[in-house]
């Protein structure tokens, strides 16, 4: 039987499908030679990122990982094998409990995000932001639940006194083709793990945290995420991204728009498991532009437009659900009768528009640059998008920029 040390041996910041413990995560600069993203093999997108071009761009975003990869061959429900793992997501850190303001928006609901009805009534996001698969939402929101009472990180418009309230937002997509799902592994203890290891700087993608088992158009998918920077004249506000990706078809998979997936597909039948389009979506976007909920719920809908790009339609049986907030306006939660805000006049919003599209795009790109081939359950195989194909047919059109030496 593993105990809980040995579960936790399989953490974050994983730069190959192989299982690493990593007790002290790299320097908030240091970014691993083997780390390839789309514009290290030329691949253009509109906009200029950040400096770690990922939604810890934001200051105060902090983003936390548990990777389980355990086992392999048959499947036996809950033996495994283990493709799955915990993404977490703090607003304004794991010391910072202030809340803020938020708005979603889905783009299609065949999906799951837990606590969304009080975000919506109230345009609060009050606590981290957790992804997982379909079938540990529960036990990872019941988790996120403890941690926040065990850590006393509680939001201020707790009424209640002694009596803490919360609804986490816990979202899902399905890894059902690469790991045993229905074996329920993800604990509590796996999810306290992402919390506490979240930080700033470089965000590990593709085969980590809540979208380790995950695919992507046909080929292996998972976690990915962008940023973008506004020119000053524009507010220099940024906008940062994160996506778990799980959905699409390999026919519509478009680059730099250039239909790829018209020539570029995987060496398998995808339809015999389910249907083109199948699968999920989740998206965070977070901005320091002040926002209001009202315009967050505008700013979550752009997103569906970067999600177009790659070629996702938010097919019927696809759960394309989108959130953003915004780190400005601190204290607006405050238990003070009257907050004092500051809102960005609409007239200046579509700069921000532009920089979700954008950054959800190069987003989801990301995620299956950085996403490595995964054997997983019944020996189920997901081949990763091969990088050397992809330059060539872009090359082709014209749409590869040589890397600056």
């Amino acid at each position: 039987m593993k105990t809980k040390l040995a579960r936790l041996m399989v953490v974050s910041f994983l730069v190959s499908t192989a299982s690493l413990a990593q007790s002290t995560p790299p320097p908030n600069d240091a970014t691993p030679d083997s780390v390839v993203r789309a514009r290290d093999l030329g691949i253009p997108f509109t906009g200029t990122p950040g400096r770690f071009n990922a939604i810890t761009d934001v200051a105060g975003v902090e983003v936390g990982y548990t990777t389980l990869i355990e086992g392999s061959g048959k499947l036996e429900v809950g033996k495994g094998p283990v493709r799955t793992g915990v993404t977490a997501v703090f607003p304004r850190g794991r010391d910072n409990s202030d809340s803020v303001f938020a708005g979603t928006w889905d783009l299609n609901g065949n999906g799951e995000m837990t606590g969304i009805h009080w975000v919506t009534e109230s345009g609060f996001l009050d606590g981290p932001f957790v992804i997982t698969n379909t079938h540990s939402v529960g036990v990872v929101r019941d988790a996120v639940i403890e941690w926040q009472i065990r850590t006393k990180h509680q939001p201020p418009t707790d009424t209640y006194g002694p009596f803490f309230f919360s609804l986490p937002v816990v979202a899902e997509t399905a890894d059902i083709l690469l790991n045993d799902m229905n074996g329920f592994h993800v604990t509590k203890a796996d999810a306290w793990h992402a919390l506490d290891s979240a930080r700033s700087g470089p965000v590990e993608e593709g085969n980590v945290g809540g979208g380790t088992g995950m695919m992507c158009h046909g080929w292996k998918g998972g976690t990915g995420t962008a940023s973008r920077v506004l020119p000053q004249k524009e507010g220099g506000y940024t906008v940062g991204v994160l996506v778990q990706a799980n959905h699409g078809s390999p026919q519509r998979l478009t680059i730099a728009g250039v239909p790829v997936g018209e020539t570029l597909q995987p060496h398998f039948d995808f339809s015999k498991w389910m249907p083109a389009g199948s699968g999920s979506i989740i998206i965070l976007i977070a901005t320091d532009a002040p926002l209001l909920p009202t315009q967050l719920n505008r700013l979550a809908k752009r997103a569906a437009l970067g999600v177009g790009r790659v070629g996702g339609l938010g097919e019927d049986s696809s759960g394309d659900l989108f959130l953003a907030f915004s780190t400005a306006n601190s204290h607006a939660s405050s238990t003070k009768p009257v907050a004092s805000l500051q809102m960005l006049n609409d007239d200046e919003i579509n700069p921000l528009f532009e920089a979700v599209v954008d950054a959800t795009e190069e987003a989801i790109v990301n995620t299956l640059i950085a996403a490595k081939t995964m054997t997983g359950a019944n020996d189920f195989t997901v081949p990763a998008l091969p990088h050397d194909k992809l330059v060539e047919i872009l090359k082709a059109h014209g749409r590869i920029v040589e890397p600056k030496q």
